[in-house]
């Protein structure tokens, strides 16, 4: 009989897939996504979802563990939903992000030996996280997250991968949140700009909240960033990012087109090597801070509105491309205006290697070649990978 909601069964975890649960197989075929195991573990499983052609579960006891496994740092591993890779080794979470993205571009995009350069791996795989949404228990005010199944309100006293600065603040902030859905901190350690959003009411609450905006640093650059738009969650890797941005993008041209442009952060970082930049974004929040922050690249124009409205319309033809799209990828009408503008060098940033991979085939089926992808750790101790890529225009027509 096939296996139920709540039955347990046993299982030889083969690999980790995007997400960061383990891959298995059962005996009659079927794949099931276990969260908490390592490749190559024997396990008992627990049974939580049943789909048509799959199953979905967590690990409920280790028979054979990885020499890879390690005891999770959180004491809320496993039922806070925020971290799905805390039980392996950080070496280990690498090498299976390192395998999620090579065999996305080999099934998907079919590219059997993918032009893959080593993952960008954290100096600190710990205390990174820069931004933070706290639910809230309405009634009392607790602050935590949301159980991953849905279960209610964890309590939260401390999160290892969180800022300090948020892990000293959550004692004096706990017990406020009466009345709120949800707190959000912001806090970049360069600048000493915070954001504590929306403003608590306490008047024991010796500490400014309520701020509309904050200054984040970016290699060495300030920009302004709204409580509602969207920045980098890991300082450090988010300057790595851009090292690998500036590799691949060239060091001088005539129009470089920066879609999804956000607050304007590439725009700004590489308006020098070009004469004219044009940053495309569809967030309002987000494009008042382009705007704010693009003062300090004159050449660097704003435009409101979805990419795959604007970018076609240009006239002026890109030298290169600057994509970074959300998760969901690019829309067709996004690569078939670049496939027709033909730029040189397009440099791509993912964060999922399942849209990236689709979007590469698309790509290299329009006259691309993919010159180079490199993984980078922006969440560790998460399922979650950032990719860098970069294609050139394979020939000059």
């Amino acid at each position: 009989m096939p296996p139920l909601v709540g039955d347990t069964v046993t299982l030889r975890i083969e690999s980790i897939v995007f997400g960061g649960a383990g891959l298995a197989r059962l005996e009659d075929g079927r794949v099931m996504f276990v969260l908490y195991g390592a490749p190559g573990e024997l396990v008992e499983a627990t049974v939580e979802t049943v789909h048509k052609d799959y199953l979905e579960g967590a690990v409920s006891r280790v028979v054979e563990a990885s020499p890879d496994r390690v005891e999770p740092a959180c004491p809320l591993f496993g039922e806070c939903g925020g971290c799905q890779l805390q039980h392996m080794s950080y070496p280990a979470q690498l090498v299976a992000k390192e395998a999620i993205v090579r065999e996305q571009l080999r099934r998907i995009a079919r590219i059997e030996d993918p032009p893959m350069r080593p993952i960008a791996g954290a100096a600190n795989p710990w205390a990174y996280r820069n931004h933070l949404r706290f639910s809230t228990g309405r009634m009392y005010g607790d602050i935590g997250f949301i159980h991953r199944r849905g279960r209610g309100l964890l309590k939260v006293e401390n999160c290892p991968i969180a800022d300090p600065w948020a892990n000293d603040l959550l004692p004096k902030l706990q017990g406020k949140g009466a009345g709120l859905h949800q707190i959000q901190m912001r806090h970049n350690a360069d600048t000493g700009s915070y954001l504590i959003a929306p403003r608590i009411r306490d008047l024991d609450l010796v500490l400014d909240t309520g701020q509309k905006e904050y200054r984040e640093r970016l290699a060495g650059k300030d920009f302004a960033v709204s409580a509602s738009a969207f920045f980098q969650v890991n300082s450090a890797q988010a300057d790595e990012m851009v090292r690998l941005v500036g590799e691949a993008l060239p060091e001088s041209g005539d129009v470089l087109v920066d879609a999804f442009a956000g607050v304007g952060t590439f725009a700004v970082l590489f308006a020098h090597r070009f004469r004219r930049v044009i940053a495309i974004e569809e967030s309002a929040s987000a494009t008042k801070d382009a705007e704010e922050n693009v003062r300090q690249a004159p050449n660097v124009e704003v435009l409101a509105g979805k990419v795959e409205d604007l970018l076609p319309e240009l006239i002026a033809r890109p030298d290169a491309v600057l994509l970074d799209p959300p998760r969901p990828g690019c829309a067709p009408a996004v690569l078939t205006a670049i496939i027709e503008f033909k730029p040189k060098v397009l440099v791509y940033v993912s964060c999922n290697p399942a849209t990236l991979a689709r979007d590469i085939r698309t790509l290299c089926d329009g006259g691309y070649r993919l010159d180079s992808v490199t993984p980078v750790d922006m969440f560790p101790q998460t399922g979650h990978i950032e990719c860098v890529t970069k294609l050139s225009l394979a020939t000059e027509t």
